[in-house]
């Protein structure tokens, strides 16, 4: 079958996942990963790109954790070294691509959330960080855990709402 794009080789496929990943500010599931390099260039083959991905993986360039991907010190080292063996085009479409994920990434890796189940009950810890350090952190005893869940999954959908929520009904004057 003929490749279109200006991907045609192993090579670049690897430089490509290592492009990515090094641009990436915390580790991507594959779905992700696979979506990313496969729209970066119609040369990029769901076969050739699984064999150079667990290459990658067996050479120490990436490692897998979580089911998530992350590139490796050495894989960083390699990455700038030869990225600029990739065709400009295929560069700049991946860093297009990359854009939204990476502010997905960035945002939640400001989030932390933790259920904790003991004795005295069901707790939900949820805090956020703005970069420079934590802003709000909290933590609520839940009726269940399914309640502690739904806080956890709500908090991490809108952190920032609930953060201004609490600030505007601490800053009240006379109170309700």
């Amino acid at each position: 079958m003929d490749h279109h794009g200006f991907i045609h080789e192993k090579m670049d496929i690897k430089l490509l996942i290592l492009f990515i990943l090094s641009r990436l500010p915390a580790p991507v599931d594959r779905g992700t990963l696979d979506e990313l390099c496969q729209q970066c260039d119609d040369g990029v083959g769901y076969f050739d790109y699984s064999d150079c991905l667990g290459e990658l993986m067996r050479t120490g360039h990436i490692t897998e954790e979580d089911e998530e991907y992350l590139i490796t010190e050495k894989g960083i080292r390699n990455a700038g070294t030869l990225e600029n063996n990739l065709p400009y085009s295929v560069r700049a479409r991946a860093l297009k691509l990359i854009a939204p994920v990476e502010e997905r990434l960035a945002r939640a890796a400001m989030l932390k959330t933790e259920i904790e189940t003991g004795a005295d009950g069901c707790h939900v810890s949820l805090s956020m960080s703005d970069g420079a350090g934590e802003i709000v952190s909290m933590r609520l005893l839940c009726a269940n855990e399914a309640q502690a869940k739904k806080m956890k999954k709500t908090f991490r959908r809108s952190a920032e709402e609930v953060y201004q929520r609490i600030v505007a009904i601490l800053c009240e004057e006379g109170g309700k």
